[in-house]
């Protein structure tokens, strides 16, 4: 199968990165381009890696499954779905949440993908925006909006 996106591009398995034009390097400064991602071998890659998590699990190996673990936070094909569930699978995915923030173009995304492929320091998970909506029996109930990042 040949490696090329719809411009003619070489890719060399970097979903989603274009090669670089020096000596056919990659860099790490490459543009992601959001539109010339394969969806589909980004999902295959994420099912296959889960269904590896899953067999190792069923056989007992726990420290297999702690190291397809950390694989799995690693992966840019990981990355690149969980972004893509965000910000255009998702229902809500036009609202913000309570850091305001939504990502509505590629290049929004794309930029969202890298930050969160690179981002290195300790986690702090935000707050989800709590919204009440109203019920067929005249009650409201609670609605949590998740947040983009920061």
């Amino acid at each position: 199968m040949d490696d090329r996106d719809d411009c003619g591009v070489r890719t060399d398995g970097q979903v989603g990165r274009r090669r670089a034009s020096r000596g056919g390097e990659r860099t790490e400064d490459a543009a992601l381009d959001w539109d010339a991602v394969d969806w589909r071998t980004v999902e295959d890659d994420v099912r296959r890696l889960r269904q590896r998590i899953f067999t190792a699990s069923k056989a007992g190996d726990l420290r297999k499954v702690r190291n397809l673990q950390k694989l799995m936070l690693r992966s840019r094909a990981n990355t690149l779905h969980s972004v893509r569930r965000v910000t255009e699978l998702n229902a809500g995915r036009r609202t913000a949440g309570v850091d305001g923030q939504v990502a509505l173009t590629p290049q929004d995304k794309a930029s969202l993908a890298d930050w969160v492929q690179h981002h290195h320091g300790s986690w702090r998970p935000m707050p989800v925006r709590r919204v009440f909506i109203p019920k067929a029996n005249g009650k409201r109930r609670a609605l949590g909006i998740p947040t983009v990042a920061v």
